[in-house]
């Protein structure tokens, strides 16, 4: 039944969404208020959390997010299994967006941003037991506007590696050639590797973005709502590309396209007021929710 429906909403509409990826960042900034993992007592929410899925890569836990005095996600308890495509959905301003940037720490560069509960990546804390560079070259971002840097196409893959230490022209032509066709992206650019990123086309600067985050060698790799912008042919090869490479590494997306959600994740989770309402298989989710909240957003009556 699942399949039929797919094939059906697949045909009903086609996706159109966009992405990009933040420079490595080399000094650790001062202006959140971070008690992550403190020795108080975390309240676990648990309800609707599958336990029949694979080990959890990451895991939050009783996660709180304050932007000074406004909460912006309230108490989530959510797994992302290993190898395996999540996607965060809800309406705009759920708290999606801004929970996909606190599993890699981008939160910490807004002033008077507060972060209580547990983050774990393998089991370690991430915000105490993970040094932040580290786990910003574990967990690699890809944002929903392509931002290549103003260099060759070249030089934008080999300046992460670069940054990380690399410096032997062999081991970084490798590095580039492989993160260039994981990407799927090597053969349209391999005769143009000096050629300025900028004369890329949208979706082609969206996979170099990809490609980029790649090179660092992430063992997670977290997409915010990475084909936004795209045309409906650019956004069918960066599904492909994201299936691809979920065989290598654990996937987080933020999306607002539920049929792309249907479509390439395994798992959702769906957000509202900063609450995760609900999180499971994404078939379940989609036909079997457990919440009327998350019935009402699926079918199309808010959001």
């Amino acid at each position: 039944m699942i399949a039929a429906e797919r094939a059906h909403l697949a045909a009903a509409d086609t996706p159109t969404e966009t992405a990009s990826l933040a420079a490595p960042t080399t000094q650790e900034p001062s202006a959140t208020k971070v008690t992550m993992g403190t020795s108080r007592a975390v309240a676990v929410q648990t309800t609707d959390i599958p336990h029949d899925e694979g080990p959890s890569k990451m895991r939050v836990e009783g996660l709180n997010l304050f932007y000074g005095e406004f909460q912006a996600l309230k108490d989530v308890t959510l797994s992302f299994p290993a190898n395996e495509i999540t996607a965060l959905i809800g309406p705009s301003g759920c708290g999606k967006s801004t929970l996909l940037k606190t599993l890699n720490r981008m939160n910490d560069l807004v002033e008077g941003c507060r972060v209580e509960g547990r983050i774990t990546l393998d089991e370690s804390d991430a915000y105490r037991d993970v040094q932040v560079n580290d786990l910003r070259r574990r967990v690699g971002m890809v944002f929903q506007q392509p931002n290549p840097f103003p260099m060759s196409i070249y030089d934008n893959i080999a300046f992460g590696p670069k940054t990380h230490g690399v410096k032997a022209r062999s081991e970084l032509d490798d590095i580039v050639e492989q993160s260039l066709r994981d990407a799927a992206i090597w053969d349209e650019v391999k005769d143009r590797l000096k050629a300025s990123a900028l004369g890329l086309s949208g979706g082609q600067q969206q996979r170099l973005c990809i490609a980029r985050a790649l090179a660092i060698r992430p063992e997670v790799l977290l997409l915010d709502e990475s084909t936004s912008a795209l045309d409906p042919l650019s956004t069918a090869k960066i599904e492909e590309l994201v299936c691809e490479l979920a065989a290598k590494y654990t996937v987080v997306m933020v999306t607002h396209n539920m049929l792309q959600a249907i479509r390439i994740s395994t798992k959702t989770a769906f957000f509202l007021l900063g609450e995760m309402v609900e999180a499971g298989n994404t078939d379940d989710v989609f036909t079997r929710p457990k919440d009327s909240r998350t019935a009402d957003y699926v079918s199309g009556r808010f959001g």
